[in-house]
């Protein structure tokens, strides 16, 4: 076991949705072709001047709200002086003396035990343009010049991999549902530093600075591998330097990109060109009032109408199908039903086909249809499994189905017996095997009594007529 304590803290930047840039009309889009939506205000080209997104505002007030943050109702933006080949103004607008949120948090749960890790700012800043490397030569795409980000800040209160994993886990989750960000990784949306030190004491050690790890499987590896390196260099009485590094995710480890000179290279100053910002308690209360239910507030929905934990991350985990279920909630039925449906024989077909729910014909009376027949014995399993297409791809109704297919549920009880009871003279040896405690052979007579219905026998009732016939 280790005699080093890590302390760990996380930089996350998030793009924000927004059909504009942050300080331009140029359209925030992802996948347009290369140095298409760029304009001479993300160039930062001689006598233009930037406008503030109103709606990059909102969002950031949204993503505070979320996050459990103080709001900063005065505040400015400033200006952060560098260069770099992607930063063509020589500077970044950002907010570095007034985020717009502090003191947040967000909860996590890790092997059964919770933990808030604290978030200490969020600030909203433009993004740079992107690079792209071909052998010695370096390509800047400056389409995503301009775009706007939150840039998330926790407190040093992460202790592992395993806990900085369940943050941006969560993190990602929230900001997703609120519908401030895609959050996709693999596309750039949400990008996490990772700030790492270790020491044998409560006072914290020389932190590196591991740079745009690009999933959440790769940070808590990074963290870790870069953890293991630092303790390896101290306990052969090396030094830990102030550095940037990058994760490999090839070779395992970190990599050395620069060292820090020191611990704050920029030179902020007030941004010249936008006016300080006072938030109204008007603004704030009309930004905030969109915002839909968050993951949490769904478990605790969906967990009071009977779904189970399973039932409730296979839906949170599938937005669209998520939000075609809230709207179901309008409708009187058997929810726990309805969400087998939606994720065992609808799922299946609109993976097939490559679709979302609202790409078909399905609307919330139909499903409703369908469940109540389920429900009354009317319709059976493999009765859906037969109408599947046609329920998601024809405008007709469920009765109009039935009749097309000549679906014609069995229900009489005598009719159902009399089936029960041939399904046991024919099949004596397996009746043994039942009443000798094989419970194989319950599976295997009722798959008997489907084969003489053709299907059209409802299971449930079946199932417990043949129980009791068996018992007798």
């Amino acid at each position: 076991m280790s005699n080093y304590i890590p302390t760990i803290g996380l930089e996350v930047h998030v793009e924000i949705k927004s059909k504009s840039k942050l300080f331009s009309s140029s359209a925030n889009a992802y996948g347009m072709a290369t140095n298409t939506s760029v304009n001479v205000i993300d160039l930062g080209y001689p006598g233009t001047l930037p406008t503030l997104n109103k709606e990059v505002i909102r969002q950031a007030l949204r993503a505070c709200k979320v996050l459990n943050c103080d709001i900063t109702r005065k505040m400015h933006f400033d200006r952060k002086n560098y260069f770099y080949p992607d930063n063509s103004k020589n500077y970044q607008i950002t907010q570095n003396r007034t985020p717009i949120g502090t003191n947040g948090y967000v909860e996590i749960e890790v092997d059964g035990v919770k933990k808030k890790i604290g978030i200490s700012d969020i600030h909203i800043e433009e993004d740079t343009c992107k690079s792209a490397h071909r052998g010695s030569v370096s390509l800047l795409d400056f389409n995503r010049a301009g775009v706007p980000l939150i840039e998330i800040v926790t407190t040093p209160s992460i202790s592992n991999g395993k806990e900085a994993m369940a943050y941006l886990t969560k993190l990602k989750e929230m900001l997703f549902y609120a519908n401030i960000s895609d959050c996709k990784m693999e596309e750039g949306s949400m990008r996490c530093d990772a700030n790492v030190s270790i020491s044998k004491t409560d006072e914290l050690g020389v932190r590196t600075e591991t740079k745009n790890i690009g999933s959440i499987h790769n940070v808590g590896l990074a963290i870790e591998k870069e953890i293991e390196r630092q303790e390896k260099v101290l306990e052969t009485g090396g030094i830990i330097r102030e550095e940037t590094r990058r994760f490999d995710d090839k070779l395992g480890e970190t990599i050395l990109m620069r060292v820090k000179e020191t611990g704050n290279d920029y030179r902020y100053f007030i941004e010249p060109d936008i006016p300080y910002l006072e938030l109204t308690d008007e603004f704030i209360n009309d930004s905030l009032k969109t915002l839909p239910l968050l993951p949490d507030e769904l478990r605790e929905k969906y967990s009071e109408i009977g779904l189970s934990s399973l039932q409730i991350e296979k839906l949170i985990n599938n937005r669209p199908l998520n939000d075609y279920f809230l709207g179901l909630l309008e409708f009187k039925t058997n929810y726990v039903t309805a969400v087998n449906l939606l994720l065992s024989d609808i799922s299946s077909y609109l993976n097939k086909h490559n679709k979302v729910i609202t790409d078909t014909h399905l609307s919330y009376e139909k499903l409703v249809s369908v469940v109540d027949a389920l429900e009354k014995g009317e319709l059976s399993n493999k009765n859906v499994k037969d109408l599947i297409d046609s329920l998601m791809e024809r405008d007709l109704t469920l009765d109009e189905l039935k009749k097309e297919f000549n679906i014609k549920n069995i229900t009489d009880d005598s009719f159902i017996k009399d089936i029960i009871t041939k399904v046991i003279d024919n099949n004596t040896d397996s009746v043994n095997d039942y009443k000798n405690g094989h419970d194989r052979a319950l599976k295997y007579l009722m798959g008997q009594v489907m084969k003489e219905t053709k299907g059209a026998v409802n299971p449930k009732k079946a199932s417990d007529m043949l129980c009791d016939a068996l018992n007798k």
